[in-house]
């Protein structure tokens, strides 16, 4: 994953005029024409678009790209879905491309869609059957995962109304990754499972390095936090301790006890490291213990 991930790093700064600038006009705007011809004419006028192995193998390589434009939405009564869809990819797609810079943006959306067909014709070619994928939802999907990542703090009005960040919105979209692979588990769909972790082999490949530092930091914040000390089972666990050895101090260089020596004094040395008793003889005269 780290090599991949420096290899795309390094390809978008050599290459930064790599890619079509403004992909998502061209992508939202295919996909509203396509939806505009289903709506107007028939599913079957544009089922030529979508990507079919059987007529990939006979012939029809445009479908390589055009399933591209399938939007996902067939009906009239979509068209409210529609639009909201296609206004939210194309502002993540166009603020993505602007953080990015157009070469990084085209690499993540077109590995995505390449990932797509590759696991696609794999998956046909496993099961001998014809393999059907019109759209690229689950790449759309792991885009607003990019978005997330880079923006967790951004606001969403849901319904227009409810406030809610897109870090909250990013769990909502993992759960669904998540239901759409068990159920396609269920149903035996080897595609239908694929797919939707594609698209997270994708993101996690171009956010790689972002992703272990987040790990990084958590750890060293974990280190950091000081352990909470429960103090009644603490003295508790003391006693049952005092009672098993019958003392309570014992001197680490000459191993007197309180027991045995009530006279004496017991302290404790501050420089050694760990927890280090001695008598009133030797906390002035030891060597520290350093491990």
């Amino acid at each position: 994953m780290k090599k991949l991930n420096s290899a795309v790093e390094r390809f978008a700064l050599r290459h930064p005029r790599f890619g079509v600038p403004g992909l998502m006009r061209f992508i939202v705007g295919g996909q509203l024409l396509v939806y505009l011809l289903t709506v107007f004419s028939s599913s079957a006028a544009v089922s030529f678009l979508a990507f079919n192995w059987s007529a990939v193998k006979s012939g029809e390589l445009w479908r390589l790209v055009t399933f591209v434009f399938m939007p996902g939405f067939s009906t009239l009564q979509d068209a409210l879905w529609l639009v909201l869809s296609l206004y939210l990819y194309y502002m993540i797609g166009t603020t993505l491309e602007r953080e990015w810079g157009t070469a990084k943006f085209n690499l993540y959306y077109l590995s995505g869609v390449l990932l797509t067909l590759l696991t696609g014709i794999l998956s046909a070619l496993i099961t001998g059957q014809n393999v059907w994928i019109a759209g690229t939802g689950y790449v759309n999907l792991s885009m607003f995962f990019a978005f997330a990542a880079l923006f967790p703090e951004t606001q969403f009005l849901i319904f227009f109304i409810i406030p809610v960040k897109v870090k909250w919105l990013a769990w909502l979209d993992a759960a669904f990754f998540a239901l759409a692979v068990l159920l396609s588990l269920l149903r035996l769909d080897l595609l239908g499972a694929l797919l939707p972790i594609i698209a997270l082999l994708n993101f996690f490949v171009f956010f790689w390095t972002e992703i272990s530092e987040w790990f990084s930091r958590q750890r060293m914040r974990a280190k950091r936090q000081p352990q909470t000390i429960h103090f009644r089972a603490a003295a508790q666990q003391q006693k049952q301790k005092e009672a098993r050895q019958g003392y309570r101090h014992k001197c680490a260089v000459c191993g007197r006890t309180d027991a045995d020596h009530p006279e004496l004094e017991f302290r404790y040395c501050s420089r050694c490291t760990g927890y280090h008793c001695f008598c009133q003889d030797h906390i002035f005269n030891h060597v520290h213990f350093t491990e």
